[in-house]
């Protein structure tokens, strides 16, 4: 049984390590052997990652990463509060507990419309600000939905001890509640994050020029020559390479805190 089993697990790596060894290869093949499907043994070249660093993809890079961490940081502000106030108080009832999701109902299409408006008439076209403001409308009501649990699990009598304890409501909630659900703030966070850094639709119609994020730059390789094989594969690399190192550093974090368990007020 272990056999089989171990059988199993290994296929299942297989399966899921392919398109990522695939890339791989694909960004060290000149665009004729990534054509031709017979070409399984090629000599390594870079020619691909010095087109791709020429091409100034690193401030592509820096403006997702600017997008991505000013979206969470205010969604996180307004989340954890917000989450708080619906699970602990039950404000908005349970209307606004799954009525904070309507927005992830809804296609992107009609809220890019009166996106592009508002930018327009704020001079905010083809920057990082409008960028931002249209991924509010979908990784904030999604982080305030995640800690809305996480603070249903939060045993109300913790709260009340501290209350017995002396410490205000706004003490109670700073020094006992937020504690036990920072693992789910980094959860929601990096989550956000990573919704935010997977963005296309939004940041190619509001910013696809000068300010253009990862995944833009990405989408720009498929030319009306046809597709950059080997420099769209550079690029996709650079956008996953990143965001897998932090889910594994963060999982270890969350599964720490997590397993602390005791709280100390």
């Amino acid at each position: 049984m272990r056999k089989i089993a171990a059988l199993f697990v290994g296929a299942w790596v297989v399966v899921v390590a392919f398109p990522y060894l695939w890339v791989l290869a694909a960004s060290f093949k000149t665009q004729k052997e990534l054509i031709d499907p017979r070409s399984f043994l090629f000599v390594p070249t870079l020619d691909n990652w010095r087109e791709v660093v020429a091409s100034g993809i690193g401030d592509s890079v820096v403006s997702s990463v600017i997008v991505g961490v000013a979206t969470v940081t205010i969604s996180a502000l307004v989340a954890v509060p917000g989450a708080y106030a619906i699970a602990r108080w039950r404000a908005g009832g349970e209307v606004a507990r799954f009525g904070i999701l309507l927005s992830e109902v809804l296609p992107p299409a009609v809220l890019v419309v009166p996106l592009f408006l508002f930018a327009l008439n704020l001079g905010l076209r083809d920057t990082l600000a409008a960028v931002i403001a249209s991924h509010l409308t979908f990784v904030l009501p999604v982080m305030t939905w995640f800690m809305v649990g996480f603070f249903d699990g939060v045993p109300r009598e913790l709260e009340e001890q501290a209350l017995v304890d002396g410490h205000g409501r706004i003490g109670a909630f700073v020094k006992v509640v937020l504690p036990q659900v920072l693992p789910g703030i980094g959860a929601a966070v990096i989550f956000g994050f990573v919704l935010s850094w997977n963005d296309l639709f939004y940041a190619l119609i509001l910013a696809g020029g000068n300010e253009r994020t990862l995944p833009v730059a990405i989408a720009s390789y498929n030319t009306f020559r046809g597709v950059e094989l080997g420099q769209m594969a550079v690029a996709i690399l650079i956008s996953v390479v990143p965001v897998l190192i932090a889910s594994f550093v963060v999982q270890k974090r969350l599964i720490r805190g997590i397993s602390r368990g005791g709280l100390k007020v």
